[in-house]
């Protein structure tokens, strides 16, 4: 395949010289030449085209065997050899060593306008980095990565992208939910695709291991490759370099916190160097709106990746990034300032960023208040998170209070048991809120305009997916191509997609897979 190029990564870093898929230690390394499993009964389901076609792909192309065997790995080019990467991590907390791409399989690099994209195949085998795992991924999971790559690109947030969905014809043994109940289930590929896979680990190994030649090139890589707009040299190049990635590692928690999203593992082996969302595990948009939700059953003790969490956890992996580059830049101080920068800017951006979420363009020193009262009421009753900031929109200067709460009490699960008291702290904030939209009167077309451009009508909430995965298990793939379609949109009307604009049922609130996930994939 002409367009498919090998990556920049494999002809400018140290490689593994090991030629195996075994698992084991590699010391001293940035990857390991892999090759894909060819599987014999490979099957594309779903190709997003849009990827496609950006990628340079011809509808025509995509029909081709060709193009089967690059996104199912049967394709192997020895120009182009795939690899997997070494890196490291902290797991909940913890240091785990090494890590790397167990089910991940870089295949190349495409470039597209002086840029450049990598594929990557995601349960193509095993790989020196498999531990205890074999390297493939399931269906299930597989649908829910493909599906979220694209719903969160077209919410506007950073992420990889997926090109394609296929079914290996192999059977996986895996146990769901960790209870005992092991069973097979079909077996998947997803051909993901981003500017670098690069994470915060692929720094923090070579540091562990004192290996600061090798931090040093994958640093020196990595600027020059993907922060070109990085002219200086020396120490303050790196520490350019760090301010760079705490930036966009700040933006991406106020744009999960925007719309509700919970990645649920922000381990530091899962945190993009370029501030994209990656490695799709268990996540999910939170229903009800509840600060303390984490769609990790594994989480479900200590709570360390729930919702309200993540902009502290974003901090606190900065900071063990910070202490991986330490022995490039020498001088604690300006890494300390920039991750000081971090907190204040949240602050910051949080703020304009929920006032964007109410309406507010006139900045007024109210609205302090007004977001604070209502963050601390949502959590005291159910309330869709979705529908509640949605629905806001469709308020006005002029409304009275009781047909305001008549149009919200459409986000609230259980609306005949809310208190008297809980009823009146909700009336008490609805008419605050309706004399500071007096305030943006003039501004009413805008204002509604900006809100339903930062509140999303449709995410792909648990649910869905599952029912999604439910049909696909069964061969029926018109329910993924429908939901993939609407999520294209997510910001506008779609009057054909309303019963997706709902709240979540209530045979979902505790199903398994579509209330929380575990990390099987």
């Amino acid at each position: 395949m002409e367009k498919l190029k090998a990556s920049l990564l494999t002809t400018a870093l140290k490689p593994d010289p090991v030629l195996n898929n075994v698992p084991r230690q590699v010391p001293d390394a940035a990857y390991s030449l892999v090759e894909p499993i060819i599987f014999k009964n490979r099957e594309i389901i779903h190709v997003t085209l849009e990827v496609a076609k950006y990628l340079g792909f011809t509808e025509e192309y995509l029909e081709l065997e060709e193009f089967k065997k690059m996104v199912t790995g049967g394709w192997v080019d020895s120009k182009n050899p795939s690899f997997a990467m070494n890196y490291g991590g902290h797991q909940f907390g913890q240091w785990a060593g090494q890590l790397g791409d167990g089910r991940a399989i870089n295949i190349g690099q495409i470039e597209i306008d002086d840029a450049s994209q990598q594929l990557q195949l995601k349960g193509a085998g095993p790989t020196p980095y498999s531990r205890r795992g074999d390297g493939y991924a399931v269906l299930r999971s597989s649908i829910r990565e493909h599906l979220c790559s694209e719903a969160m690109h077209h919410l506007g947030i950073p992420t990889t992208r997926s090109l394609s969905l296929a079914l290996t014809g192999e059977q996986v043994m895996r146990d769901a939910f960790y209870d005992g109940n092991a069973a097979y289930e079909k077996g998947a590929v997803v051909c993901r695709v981003a500017p670098s896979f690069l994470r915060f680990g692929n720094f923090q190994l070579p540091s562990a291991n004192g290996n600061d030649s090798l931090l040093r090139q994958i640093t020196d890589f990595t600027i020059k490759h993907h922060f070109p707009q990085i002219k200086s040299e020396g120490k303050e190049k790196y520490l350019e370099f760090f301010k760079e990635v705490s930036e966009s590692t700040l933006e991406l928690m106020i744009h999960w916190q925007r719309v509700g999203f919970v990645h649920g593992v922000m381990n530091t082996d899962n945190m993009s160097i370029l501030g994209l969302t990656i490695d799709y595990g268990p996540y999910g948009w939170i229903d009800d709106y509840d600060p303390d939700w984490t769609p990790n059953t594994t989480d479900n003790q200590h709570k360390r990746y729930r919702y309200s969490a993540q902009p502290e956890i974003g901090l606190w992996n900065l900071w063990q990034l910070a202490n991986a580059l330490f022995s490039l830049i020498d001088d604690s101080k300006p890494l300390e300032a920039i991750l000081n920068d971090y907190k204040t800017q949240f602050v910051k951006k949080h703020l304009e960023m929920m006032r964007c979420k109410l309406g507010l363009t006139v900045p007024h020193d109210s609205d302090v208040d007004i977001i604070a009262d209502l963050m601390e009421l949502l959590p005291k009753v159910e309330v869709d998170m979705t529908l509640f900031f949605r629905e806001l929109a469709r308020l006005n200067s002029t409304i009275n209070d009781a047909d305001a709460f008549e149009i919200l009490s459409v986000a609230f699960y259980d609306l005949d048991n809310l208190s008297i008291n809980e009823s009146k702290e909700w009336q008490d904030w609805i008419s605050v809120y309706i004399i500071r939209l007096k305030q943006e009167s003039a501004y009413a077309i805008k204002r509604v305009e900006l809100m339903n451009s930062t509140n999303p009508k449709y995410v792909l909430r648990n649910y869905m997916a599952q029912l999604i995965i439910n049909d696909a298990e069964k061969g029926d793939y018109t329910l993924l191509e429908q939901i993939h379609e609407m999520l294209k949109d997510p910001y506008k009307e779609q009057p054909n997609n309303d019963k997706w604009y709902a709240k979540r049922p209530d045979w979902a609130r505790n199903k398994p897979g579509s209330s929380q996930l575990s990390c099987s994939s």
